[in-house]
């Protein structure tokens, strides 16, 4: 599985080349994928976070919860503006 994003959308890209965008916006893959996106759906649709704040929290979750999992982040942010 791969993750593809821009500033507007996010895709999933399967082993076998199907392309799927999530309905809400958020999508998440690996060992802790499950727990992440649980955490961030909840994240983004009970608090005020900013997109790394919810990152970083539910990246903590799941690291809490599996034990393939590991607190160790390095984030990169798309900055700048958007092209059209």
């Amino acid at each position: 599985l791969l993750l593809v994003a821009d500033r507007k959308q996010i895709l999933l890209v399967s082993g076998t080349g199907e392309v799927i965008e999530p309905d809400d916006g958020i999508l998440a893959i690996g060992s802790g994928g499950s727990y992440a996106l649980a955490a961030a759906r909840a994240l983004v649709s009970n608090t005020d976070l900013s997109a790394p704040e919810v990152v970083r929290a539910a990246m903590s979750i799941a690291a809490s919860i599996c034990v393939y999992t590991n607190d160790q982040l390095t984030m990169l942010e798309l900055t700048g503006a958007t092209s059209e």
